[in-house]
């Protein structure tokens, strides 16, 4: 119970530390007031519109923000389950943005190609080798590790470079990817064929509208929970994360853990990248391949989330409501800057790694609580007959 509770609490309370820190900063720097900010911001999710007493006008404006927040809040929740996959192993995936640039690139060329193929199956079968270029990618740090004993940190890291600078010489000037009608004025690929585009169900499809590839991303929090609690290789998994010498001794093969683990984990990076591609961003700029952030929010999501799916879920909500928040296409410059706001998204966001650590804190409390519940108010512990004077 007590470890359960810690599960809980401990999410909550790092989510509080951080918008609490966060606040000071506002006032320390700004001198806005951080109630009215984190107002603002959140009306900027769109999140009220889940309140019925708002109506008209502004329900409409909170739809609009709504549908763009859980258009981030789908490759958060992939890129989370790619660092927290990984970590149930032991494993410290960095490497998600790689993992998801990798993705991008083969769903934006899939993408372009077989333009006469039906429209499911083209979304299908570009869906697919983006997640499986996700997972090979991965799977190169986890055979490393596992043939060589190569830390997965420093290989994921240096496997995001490689990721990165070849998307930019595939998309940029130049470039065999490059869409040639602008020749040195846009460095961008074409746009993907119209079967390749995830439909919309939510909104205006020009507006950016909702797409079918969040419901693929809550498809994936299932398929997280069923491989990691419902079967073998995610009991092999766990157990390798508990203790690998252990597990080698029951006669689990820790080798085949760590690279499937790995691959799982790119696997979900890549889908991420496919569905942002397929789903609204249509081609692939340089400028974007450049600054793309999304796989090391997922670190923070998977953190904050407690590696678990339920976890990640409201993680990548809350740092999804943060991005579109304290954008400035829904943040009203009135109240907050909205490019000072950006900063404070990426302040919360380091501020949730670093108070990560207080679970050992909240566990400690919860110990130290329960410990003192064994102690009555007159100093003798329960069932306990004072000595006789």
């Amino acid at each position: 119970m007590y470890q359960r509770a810690g599960g809980i609490v401990t999410p909550l309370i790092t989510a509080l530390f951080a918008f609490v820190v966060g606040g000071l900063v506002v006032v320390a720097t700004t001198g806005k007031n951080p109630l009215s900010t984190y107002r603002a911001i959140f009306d900027g999710t769109g999140l009220n519109w889940l309140f019925p007493w708002v109506s008209g006008v502004a329900r409409h404006d909170a739809a609009l923000n709504l549908q763009q927040t859980l258009l981030v809040m789908a490759p958060l929740m992939l890129t989370g389950l790619a660092v927290a996959f990984a970590f149930r192993c032991g494993l410290f995936n960095i490497g998600g943005q790689g993992q998801y640039t990798v993705g991008t690139v083969v769903a934006v060329q899939t993408g372009i190609w077989f333009a006469s193929m039906p429209k499911p199956a083209h979304i299908l079968i570009a869906i697919v080798l983006a997640t499986l270029a996700g997972a090979v990618w991965a799977g190169i740090a986890g055979v490393l590790r596992a043939t060589v004993g190569a830390h997965e940190v420093i290989t994921t890291i240096m496997l995001n470079w490689i990721a990165l600078w070849v998307a930019s010489y595939l998309v940029g000037f130049g470039g065999p990817l490059q869409d040639k009608r602008f020749g040195a004025v846009n460095p961008n690929t074409p746009d993907i064929v119209a079967s390749a585009k995830l439909p919309v169900f939510w909104g205006d499809p020009q507006l950016q509208g909702l797409h079918i590839g969040f419901f693929i991303a809550l498809a994936a929090l299932v398929v997280f929970w069923i491989v990691l609690s419902r079967t073998t290789l995610g009991y092999e998994v766990r157990a390798v994360g508990f203790n690998a010498e252990a597990a080698r001794y029951s006669g689990i093969n820790v080798p085949r853990s760590y690279f499937l683990a790995m691959a799982i984990s790119g696997a979900f990076a890549g889908l991420a990248g496919a569905i942002d591609l397929l789903g609204w961003e249509f081609h692939l700029d340089l400028t974007v391949v450049q600054s793309s952030q999304i796989g090391f929010f997922g670190i923070a999501v998977a953190l904050l989330g407690r590696n678990s799916a339920v976890g990640v879920f409201f993680a990548s909500l809350v740092f999804a409501a943060l991005l579109n928040g304290t954008s400035a296409r829904a943040l009203d410059p009135s109240i907050f800057d909205p490019q000072l706001a950006g900063n404070l998204t990426r302040i919360i966001q380091g501020l949730v790694v670093l108070f990560v650590g207080a679970d050992l804190l909240v566990v400690y409390l919860w110990q130290a609580r329960r410990k003192l519940g064994l102690v009555g108010r007159d100093g003798l512990e329960p069932g306990k007959e004072p000595a006789a004077s």
